[in-house]
């Protein structure tokens, strides 16, 4: 990670107003890209400076070659994070983004002491408790079953071929990412962590959210929404508020583990 530089605007893109206290920073889920997190950056104006992930591969960095690993993908947004560990900050993560964001975390605690005040997992079960999956190894036709049945992609992108032939790649390279990644044990992270779920959601259920409580030493919270994988875009106002407050806490607090802001 670079020191005393700002964060990299290829890999993270600024939603929020740079000058306020604490930073988010947010991870999409697979095939997703940093506008997702658009919508919760405008409701937590102007409380948060929001960044946001923004995987090759997609949008306007479609003509760069997709990383398909976890480790490549959270090395290089580490290593694109420039200040951003020396001022209060909190992690979002949603889907196969929740995994990402705690390898970055981790690779934060072991290299220079520093966590966030709080890591958000959304909609995924804990790295501990990933499921076998082969979707990356699907024809197009079997990807686009499971975008189907996890909602989350504007069925008209999916009716079109041509619109299916620019992001399919994307999808399938992180799917390919997630689905190959093998959990290492190590130390716990020492910061705390909320689990949110969806309470219909085909891919995590609430004792593989529960999990996530073994990669903290601290403080575990578990919320559980109505709705399926994508149940963020129905409970926006209420996630907001949830991060709000861990902002409010970290923007209170001088002091991040391992020194100061």
């Amino acid at each position: 990670m670079s020191s005393g530089a700002g964060p990299d605007p290829r890999w993270l893109r600024r939603f929020g107003p740079a000058g306020a206290g604490v930073r988010l920073v947010c991870f999409p889920h697979a095939g997703g890209s940093a506008s997702y997190f658009y919508p919760l950056a405008e409701a937590l104006a102007p409380d948060a400076d929001v960044l946001a992930a923004q995987y090759p591969g997609r949008q306007d960095r479609f003509s760069e070659p997709c990383l398909d690993t976890v480790d490549d993908l959270a090395e290089a947004v580490y290593r694109s994070l420039g200040d951003t560990a020396r001022r209060p900050f909190v992690f979002f993560g949603h889907s196969m983004g929740s995994v990402v964001a705690f390898e970055v975390a981790r690779r934060l605690e072991e290299r220079t002491g520093r966590s966030p005040s709080r890591l958000f997992a959304s909609g995924y079960p804990a790295p501990s408790r990933l499921p076998v999956g082969a979707v990356h190894r699907r024809d197009d036709a079997g990807v686009v079953r499971e975008l189907r049945a996890i909602g989350g992609t504007d069925p008209a992108w999916l009716d079109d071929e041509d619109l299916r032939a620019v992001f399919l790649p994307a999808v399938r390279a992180d799917y390919r990412a997630i689905e190959n990644y093998t959990w290492v044990p190590g130390a716990p992270l020492s910061c705390p962590i909320t689990t949110l779920i969806g309470s219909a959601d085909p891919h995590t259920t609430t004792g593989s959210g529960s999990a996530w409580r073994e990669h903290t030493a601290a403080e575990f919270d578990l919320r559980v929404f109505s709705g399926g994988h994508f149940f963020v875009d129905e409970h926006r106002p209420e996630i907001a508020g949830l991060i709000r407050s861990a902002v409010e806490q970290a923007s209170e607090s001088t002091t991040i583990t391992g020194g100061t802001p």
